[in-house]
């Protein structure tokens, strides 16, 4: 029987929008509070307006205070000061990442900032990873997703499920979801947890996993942090690739785009990772890509002419060793053989698989350097059924979106069943 579909998409459209800006000074009621409190980290007032930011760079939310914990018995006794006080207080707590939110859910106006990388930095709460018939690996919530890889590539292994950016704290996405191209097969990366620690509202250090407080783990995974703070993960693994064939394919026409993306999705053999994007009338597209990719057929690829045109970009990756080269190449051609792309269009090329996981942060780093990352981020997210999606398909890249658009848009399918 064929899986269920639906389909995710991720809109980021750089515009300059109006922030939103609270100040609640209350911090001689915050410091007399927390004074008492015996901690192995400790309390700042001074870095308040750092953590008063966040990736969407839409609100600004001034805390109190902001603990940098050297332990989760700082997290905890935090949380529960906090709890003891009751509902007329107006302390509330924030747990903050990498802060990649988008409206200030890791802000905490007049309130209390959890800073989780101070956590992760702590000697006790390092990476370990297990091999054995069921690797995997234990993390604190704080530490950063590419750290996670750095230490499990090590062993030869890695998390099954990935995001698109990896400079993300494993806390942070599994409060989220976190969805990539991978997700058709693995899930997202809450799917492939097998126990959590959690400090709840009450101050409460608690372990949970599938079988063991059931109701507070699939609360926490995805729970956008309202269920407790996560302050270590254990997380599957399996073998790590070396290689990655990275391929970009066009489609003129959404319909042919999205049936070969489910097709793709629902097949047993199949690429290891599947997404795409959507590209509103950008010029010379093909010419950028030059820099990364080798086109299969250069003289063709020279005369397509992209201007003015909507287009949908097919993105594809196959995993393997440097002994399967030969088999790789095999499939790759057997699947592509099944698909109605653009055939001038075909790019691709040969990266290590930690290069392709860090794709991001290397556009990242290029943004910064031309001063184009601290700005509005507005972000949106949706999953749409597969029964309309060709309908918004149609009011929206036909009718909404213009030559102004400047951030990316993300869609491709996932089984709905995963």
């Amino acid at each position: 029987m064929k899986p269920s579909i639906v389909h995710c998409l991720k809109l980021l459209m750089l515009l300059a929008l109006g922030g939103v800006t609270m100040h609640v000074p209350d911090e001689d009621d915050v410091v007399a509070s927390l004074g008492a409190l015996r901690l192995d980290g400790h309390f700042s007032f001074d870095d308040a307006h750092a953590a008063a930011r966040d990736f969407g760079n839409r609100c600004s939310l001034l805390p109190a205070a902001v603990l940098h914990p050297g332990s989760v018995s700082d997290v905890a006794a935090t949380v529960r000061r906090v709890f003891q006080l009751g509902r007329s207080s107006p302390l509330t707590v924030a747990a903050r990442g990498h802060g990649h939110s988008l409206l200030g859910q890791s802000q905490a106006a007049g309130g209390i900032v959890v800073k989780m990388e101070s956590l992760a930095a702590a000697a006790a709460r390092a990476v370990r990873v297990h091999g054995g018939a069921s690797p995997h690996v234990d993390a604190p919530g704080g530490e950063l997703w590419i750290n996670v890889l750095h230490e499990t590539l090590k062993h030869g292994l890695a998390p099954r499920s990935w995001t698109d950016y990896l400079h993300l704290t494993v806390g942070g996405t599994l409060s989220n979801a976190g969805v990539s191209g991978q997700a058709f097969r693995h899930g997202p990366q809450v799917s492939n947890v097998n126990q959590l620690e959690i400090v709840t509202g009450r101050g409460e250090v608690v372990t949970c996993s599938h079988e063991v407080n059931s109701d507070l783990f699939y609360a926490a995974l995805g729970g956008l942090g309202q269920f407790g703070i996560i302050t270590r993960a254990r997380i599957a693994l399996e073998p790590a690739p070396k290689m990655v064939r990275w391929i970009r394919v066009l489609y003129s026409d959404f319909e042919t785009f999205t049936e070969d993306q489910e097709k793709l999705i629902a097949s047993e053999k199949t690429f290891d990772y599947i997404e795409g994007f959507v590209i509103i009338n950008r010029t010379g597209i093909l010419n950028n890509w030059r820099t990364s990719f080798k086109p299969q057929d250069p003289v063709q690829a020279s005369q397509f002419q992209s201007d003015g045109r909507v287009l949908y970009c097919l993105e594809l990756t196959m995993n393997f060793n440097h002994d399967e080269a030969d088999i790789m190449e095999q499939e790759v051609g057997a699947l592509l053989s099944r698909l109605r792309y653009i055939s001038s269009t075909l790019f691709y090329t040969d990266v290590t698989y930690l290069e392709f996981l860090d794709r991001v942060h290397t556009s990242e780093l290029k943004l910064r350097a031309q001063g184009l990352w601290e700005v509005p981020h507005p972000w949106l997210n949706l999953l749409i059924p597969r029964s309309t999606v060709h309908k918004f398909a149609k009011e929206v890249f036909g009718k909404i979106l213009k030559d102004s658009n400047n951030g990316p848009i993300l869609l491709y399918p996932v089984n709905r069943t995963k």
